[in-house]
């Protein structure tokens, strides 16, 4: 009897953590649609977006603005599934030591990603939302000690 609980024990543990893994790579399935190259293109300049898959927790991607052949601003952004929530950290060259800044998920609603950090000074908000045509990101927090909001619509490039 002793010998069918305990392995009755170690099956349900088994199928236990199976679940949770499901649940963890549920999480970044919900930003699938953020894989491939995105643009956003204007007189001074053009912000793009290169999300690729890493494997089935992480996405990782570089955010470039290139004015005629200089870059103005690189940045690398990792967005990983952490426990059962998102974690979105950016590094941009030159600001914060080079070390990354981590969002975490605030919202969960279909077709847009929010993160947020209160503690950083801007942006304090990161969105992202699928629109038909491509997708809008925003940017929020204070800039110069003002309430600052910053949104670009990214289309596919490639």
């Amino acid at each position: 009897m002793k010998t069918t609980t305990s392995f009755l024990s170690l099956f349900l543990l088994a199928i236990a953590c199976q679940k949770n893994n499901s649940i963890e790579k549920d999480q970044i399935k919900k930003a699938d649609w953020l894989i491939g190259n995105w643009q956003y293109k204007t007189p001074s300049g053009t912000l793009s977006e290169n999300w690729e898959k890493v494997n089935d927790s992480t996405f990782k991607a570089t955010s470039l603005f290139i004015k005629d052949k200089d870059t103005i601003h690189y940045e690398s952004i990792i967005l990983q599934q952490e426990e059962e929530t998102l974690t979105y950290s950016t590094t941009i060259k030159g600001q914060n030591e080079n070390k990354p800044i981590k969002f975490q998920m605030k919202e969960d609603i279909e077709n847009e990603l929010i993160f947020e950090n209160l503690k950083n000074d801007y942006p304090k908000r990161i969105n992202y939302k699928k629109i038909s045509n491509g997708i809008i990101t925003e940017l929020s927090g204070a800039q110069f000690g003002k309430p600052t909001t910053e949104k670009y619509t990214l289309l596919k490039s490639k």
